[in-house]
């Protein structure tokens, strides 16, 4: 359940402002259909993360306690500064729309999650946890939750949430499990 739970409220908070997120709000202004946009996100999300927990259940066995435990603790160090870099949307993420509204969020939302800080952060917590299956759960119901009401309020709530604010909260609790990684926390499962 803490796994579940962590790797929620991480992708959850970083995913607000962030690229996929910004094109939520294009998507949703562009075709107006919010139920096939939403399911192209959720599809490419757990296409995208468990992927991405593979890698980090793969490097996790890869690497010995003592390695893990150091490159973990960095990689969130790492993506407490990222989190604080604001993402901008590419055009070529955004012109796929000869392909109908399911398929061109799919498209588009797997191809801007690749390398994107909420992919790295999966890769990172299923390094972590041993579930991959919650890590993956949890990412999807996070990015569920940040870009469904992108996807159904749009403009209204972009207006209102201050994105500096989350991306700072965001950052420190990357920032408290770098520190912890580092310390020592977690050694019960194997860092």
């Amino acid at each position: 359940m803490d796994a579940f739970l962590v790797s929620t409220g991480i992708v959850a908070l970083a995913e607000i402002g962030d690229k996929t997120q910004l094109l939520a709000f294009l998507l949703a202004a562009r075709f107006r259909r919010p139920m096939p946009i939403v399911a192209g996100i959720f599809v490419a999300t757990i296409l995208n993360h468990a992927f991405a927990a593979a890698v980090g259940a793969l490097v996790s066995e890869l690497l010995g306690p003592g390695v893990m435990r150091w490159v973990l603790g960095l990689s969130f160090l790492g993506m407490a500064a990222w989190i604080l870099v604001p993402d901008e949307i590419d055009e070529e993420e955004a012109s796929l729309a000869r392909h109908g509204v399911f398929l061109t969020t799919l498209i588009a939302f797997f191809v801007a999650e690749m390398g994107d800080k909420t992919q790295v952060a999966t890769v990172a917590l299923a390094a972590r946890y041993e579930s991959m299956a919650a890590i993956v759960a949890g990412t999807t119901f996070g990015m569920m939750l940040a870009n469904v009401p992108a996807v159904i309020f749009g403009e209204r709530i972009a207006k209102r949430v201050p994105v500096r604010l989350v991306h700072g909260i965001a950052a420190l609790i990357f920032v408290v499990l770098g520190v912890a990684t580092l310390l020592g926390a977690g050694e019960g499962l194997g860092f």
